[in-house]
């Protein structure tokens, strides 16, 4: 393992991915074990935004070259990502004291492989771009696919944040109890947070596509897998059936859901 960590392996995307899956792995065995209430969320949390720095500080270790600039701050997006999106999930668990989302495989240890391991191919195939860009040898001139794409990151990055802080801040206010929020961001999509992670996590690919050539190509499936899983599978259609359930008898929110865009204002 030390060699793999330290030398720069023949098939790093490979050897990324062994990287990824074995940690989650590793510690998919120590909550089982465990089983505690405490331990299930901020470990699965924190496992996840710490595999996406790890690997990318890895792959730049990787590098036997000087670091080009498009590397840095394509991976400096990254690690600011995962350091505010890992510092935010613990915060929030925290304050809730109980999460939900394990309800149904806490004591199900199989049932939780299948968890960890999701997480595993969400780390890798959204990382896919970068990773390739952190273990190539190419170094491009920085063109107008680069600021575009660091731009937009940069939309999306803020977009996300203040949405999260906007829900924060409403739950925090003890008279919004038991109500959805409807203002500010959300006031003009259901989900802004989401829209904000399908933006920053696409317009990286733009940046590392500089560097690509041949079947390269291919890892632009990495922005079209995460607004995928977003929209299809574990962010909104969880969180609509969750809406429906707590407010569905509702008029008023069913007037919030027609009258509102669900990610993209005006559009959809």
């Amino acid at each position: 393992m030390g060699n793999v960590l330290s030398s720069a392996p023949k098939r790093p995307l490979l050897t990324a991915a062994a990287l990824d899956f074995g940690i989650q792995w590793a510690l998919w065995a120590v909550a089982s074990i465990l089983q505690t209430e405490q331990l299930y969320g901020p470990l699965y949390d924190l496992a996840g935004s710490s595999t996406f720095i790890f690997l990318i500080l890895q792959t730049l270790r990787w590098q036997k070259k000087v670091l080009n600039l498009r590397q840095l701050v394509q991976s400096g997006c990254v690690t600011l990502w995962g350091l505010r999106l890992g510092l935010f999930l613990l915060y929030r668990i925290i304050q809730v004291g109980r999460d939900r989302r394990f309800d149904k495989v806490r004591g199900n240890p199989r049932l939780f492989l299948i968890w960890w391991t999701v997480q595993g191919l969400w780390v890798w195939m959204t990382l896919l771009p970068t990773l390739i860009l952190n273990t190539s040898a190419k170094d491009e001139k920085l063109t107008w696919k680069d600021y575009m794409g660091w731009s937009l990151w940069l939309i999306g990055f803020i977009l996300e944040v203040v949405a999260d802080h906007q829900k924060s801040q409403f739950r925090a206010d003890p008279a919004n109890k038991g109500k959805w929020i409807a203002s500010g961001l959300w006031s003009l999509c259901q989900h802004p947070n989401y829209l904000g992670e399908i933006m920053l996590w696409s317009s990286l690919f733009l940046p590392a596509s500089s560097v690509m050539s041949g079947h390269q190509y291919w890892s632009v499936i990495s922005p079209m897998f995460v607004a995928y899983m977003l929209t299809r599978l574990s962010g909104i259609p969880i969180l609509e059936r969750q809406g429906l359930k707590r407010w569905g008898h509702l008029t008023e929110y069913h007037k919030y859901r027609g009258n509102t865009a669900v990610l993209i204002p005006h559009i959809w």
